[in-house]
């Protein structure tokens, strides 16, 4: 599975408007929801915060994957956003966020979730990947940078 297969562009926010990691995830939750009329919108936004209290999903170096299980959705999905100027997200770092892919998918099996959380963390990991991701200038471009990665980056490793 490929992360375009899961992200659809108009899932897509560049800039990020909020200002707190709540907002960020209520901006995020937006998109999914405004997309999809059978998304249960306070489903899922409440199994993202109730993941966020378990434990930050700031992963560091710029970058959070808040995510969740609910029976709000039918299948996987996600969202990406960009916050130029940075958000504090409790990231392990203590450094601001500026990328944010938002994951939520049905209870069940962990597996499909578990491998997305898996590619997205490799992919974001490499630091030219970011740097690149972060200066694109609209949705239609975020899209294109990562199905560029995944395709130079899964088939070399």
């Amino acid at each position: 599975m490929k992360l375009v297969d899961i992200l659809k562009t108009e899932n897509v926010k560049i800039p990020l408007k909020g200002k707190t990691k709540e907002e960020i995830i209520e901006e995020l939750v937006d998109l999914i929801a405004a997309s999809d009329p059978e998304v249960d919108h306070e489903a899922v936004h409440q199994a993202i915060l109730d993941r966020e209290k378990t434990m930050s999903t700031g992963i560091g170096q710029g970058v959070a994957i808040p995510h969740g299980k609910t029976e709000g959705v039918e299948e996987l999905i996600g969202a990406f956003g960009i916050a130029p100027e940075g958000v504090d997200f409790d990231s392990l770092d203590n450094e601001p966020t500026h990328l944010f892919f938002l994951l939520v998918s049905p209870v069940g099996p962990a597996g499909p979730h578990l491998r997305c959380l898996s590619r997205i963390s490799r992919l974001l990991n490499r630091e030219e990947f970011r740097e690149h991701l972060i200066k694109a200038g609209s949705p239609e471009e975020a899209v294109k940078i990562i199905n560029d990665e995944e395709k130079q980056y899964f088939e070399i490793n």
